[in-house]
């Protein structure tokens, strides 16, 4: 009898939540019939009967409390019982009215009483969703009250006719909500089977997102071994090269990295994008400073085209705003490099636009302006879209994937703001990024450190680092093409040896830690012309091994690793209080999100360098966290070419 009681309280939840949602409904139905009958049966008797009727829907609130708060499907027996009754008693009072209306009000309250009774038992019909049973109590006592009309009409004096019609209606009315409780209960069925494959659906597609991510980072992780070889073997061949040929060759194989690597940045960024995991981060930051150092990075490029690079409007730019600067200034650049592809003579222009907006906002408008060919409408309806390989595609007749326009609409959405386009052919095109950045903090924008835009000698600051009897090489013409993130850099510790004797003119000693022996070569061949004294270690149990029996001044750490990583490796170097628990590490790594940043930093990493590495972003980390400071230069050209 338990088990079964409680099975049938089980099957009421969906009904009794129902009914829970429209107690308000009854309640205020319930008021209205009382005041509507108080003439006919005056207000004692009124306000008696309502008193009643809401203690009842209290009781059944009360009752009910664990299948409607949620917290259970099921009832015990004495609920259970206790509910059979409070619904029949529910329907019962209200219907019970019809009583005293035939009483009354004779054949005329009689009429009244069938209204009431019907409607009550439409209630219970539309109110008992899946179940049976609820269905059964809520419309019997009603059903009840209907089928003694009959007898009632018979004392005030109906002929048998109108009898029999009376008793065919109320069968009929009854078999009309029996039918439309079935077909209600067919469509709440349909529509929760059809949600319920709409979420395993959904949840089967964010399954194969996720898988397809992760593919695609365990991929992009792996490809960046190679290409940070092929980059840092391609700058070394280029350096040494004796002849024009052999430089045009290593130039060549250098172009070939940087696109590898620009196509698998933009092929993981759509995947990320796709995913839902891409993230934007809300800094202050120096916008003018930003779109300075955009304008002078693409000005070599400009030159070597025959274009003019153009600025209008920057006296309306601010400086301290809030936003994603990283972001923006990617957005910026696929912009940038889309106008100079399809311009050969000409101009590109920035044309920029900010106003403020109440309480505390600026409205950005840059609009990327070229003289290219432009495009059709049937292009622009295309333009946005990945992968593009039509005949009239942008991507089939000027090469690449078309991600970057793509990428930069999502960025900018996820920014807030939005990307449009415009262009008529021969007329060329117009790229417009909108925004709404709120003002910074102008004391609380960071010092602006190395970057591959504005960094100019990556390596000044390793002069005093470097002896003189070192075979240093000049290295300021470097192309800096890795992006490097990072936060503000530890003081450097004194080098002290394994016997606590300072030596200033010892070689600098470097420990690499990377699993791939091809990492620790690149990273070899770029340090080895500056004398280092370099050590490697190809997990982080043995780097641990290593901190233990000698000291290093700088020490690089990859991040994946099997057996210990390198986020639990620094862990365990700054706990651990041995002579290289202060050491400055910096992370190599290919995971660059921001949290894959904030982790790193949390592990009580110093720096952060992302692959593939190049001799520019490699050195540029090195001689930050040597130079115990970041690089405070801002060039006067790079406001001049926005002033």
């Amino acid at each position: 009898m338990s088990e079964a009681s409680t099975d049938t309280s089980r099957s009421w939840a969906p009904a009794i939540r129902s009914r829970r949602q429209a107690l308000m409904q009854r309640l205020g139905m319930g008021a209205a019939t009382a005041m509507i009958f108080s003439p006919m049966f005056g207000w004692k008797f009124s306000a008696f009967w309502v008193t009643g009727y809401f203690l009842i829907q209290v009781l059944e609130m009360l009752v009910f409390a664990p299948i409607t708060s949620g917290q259970s499907a099921r009832m015990g027996p004495a609920r259970t019982i206790a509910g059979w009754v409070l619904l029949f008693s529910n329907a019962a009072a209200f219907g019970s009215l019809s009583i005293p209306l035939w009483l009354t009000g004779g054949p005329m309250g009689g009429v009244c009483a069938a209204i009431l009774c019907a409607s009550g038992a439409i209630y219970g019909t539309i109110n008992s969703p899946g179940s049976r049973a609820v269905l059964a109590v809520t419309i019997t006592p009603h059903f009840l009250y209907m089928f003694a009309t009959p007898f009632w009409m018979s004392w005030y004096g109906a002929s048998p006719s109108f009898l029999t019609a009376v008793c065919v209606a109320y069968a009929v009315f009854g078999t009309y909500c029996l039918s439309t409780w079935k077909s209600m209960d067919r469509a709440a069925q349909a529509e929760q089977a059809a949600r319920l494959d709409a979420d395993r659906r959904r949840a089967e597609a964010e399954s194969a997102m996720a898988g397809r991510a992760a593919f695609l980072a365990a991929v992009g992780h792996d490809l960046r071994t190679p290409i940070s070889a092929i980059m840092t073997g391609a700058a070394e061949l280029e350096r040494g090269a004796v002849d024009g040929a052999a430089r045009s060759q290593a130039a060549l194989i250098t172009d070939a990295g940087i696109m590898m690597k620009a196509l698998l940045d933009d092929l993981l960024d759509h995947a990320k994008l796709g995913a839902g995991r891409m993230t934007v981060e809300v800094v202050d930051f120096n916008l003018r400073s930003l779109i300075a150092q955009t304008v002078m990075f693409w000005q070599g490029e400009a030159r070597a085209r025959g274009l003019t690079l153009r600025v209008e409007g920057a006296s309306t730019v601010p400086a301290a705003v809030r936003g994603d600067p990283m972001r923006l200034r990617q957005v910026l650049n696929n912009l940038i490099s889309n106008a100079m592809k399809f311009t050969t003579e000409g101009s590109v222009t920035l044309n920029l636009k900010v106003w403020i907006e109440e309480p505390a906002n600026y409205a950005v408008l840059i609009e990327v302006a070229d003289t290219g060919p432009g495009m059709t409408a049937q292009q622009l309806d295309r333009l946005f879209t990945p992968f593009d390989q039509t005949e009239d595609g942008v991507s089939a007749r000027h090469g690449g994937t078309g991600l970057g326009l793509s990428i930069s609409r999502d960025l900018a959405q996820l920014m807030g703001g939005r990307l449009t386009a415009r262009s008529l052919p021969g007329q060329g095109a117009a790229f417009t990024v909108s925004l709404m950045l709120p003002q910074g903090d102008a004391g609380a924008i960071a010092p602006r450190t190395l970057s591959d835009d504005s960094r100019g000698d990556i390596v000044r600051s390793l002069a005093p680092r470097i002896a003189g009897s070192r075979t240093a090489r000049e290295v300021v013409d470097l192309p800096a093409t890795e992006p490097v993130l990072r936060q503000a850099p530890q003081a450097e510790p004194e080098p002290v040896d394994a016997a606590g004797e300072a030596d200033a003119e010892r070689p600098l000693r470097v420990l690499v830690v990377d699993d791939h022996d091809i990492n620790r070569r690149a990273v070899e061949l770029i340090l080895a012309p500056l004398g280092c004294d370099i050590c490697t270690a190809a997990d982080g149990l043995v780097a641990l091994a290593r901190c233990e029996a000698t000291v290093f001044d700088v020490i690089f750490m990859d991040v994946r690793m099997p057996e210990l990583d390198g986020r639990e490796t620094t862990r365990r170097l700054r706990a651990g209080g041995g002579i290289n628990a202060d050491v400055p590490v910096i992370a190599v790594t290919a995971d660059t999100s921001p949290d894959d940043i904030a982790a790193c930093m949390a592990a009580g990493m110093t720096y952060f360098v992302s692959k593939p590495l190049t001799p520019a972003a490699l050195l540029g980390a090195l001689s930050h966290v040597l130079s115990g400071e970041a690089d405070e230069t801002a060039p006067a050209e790079a406001e001049t070419a926005v002033a």
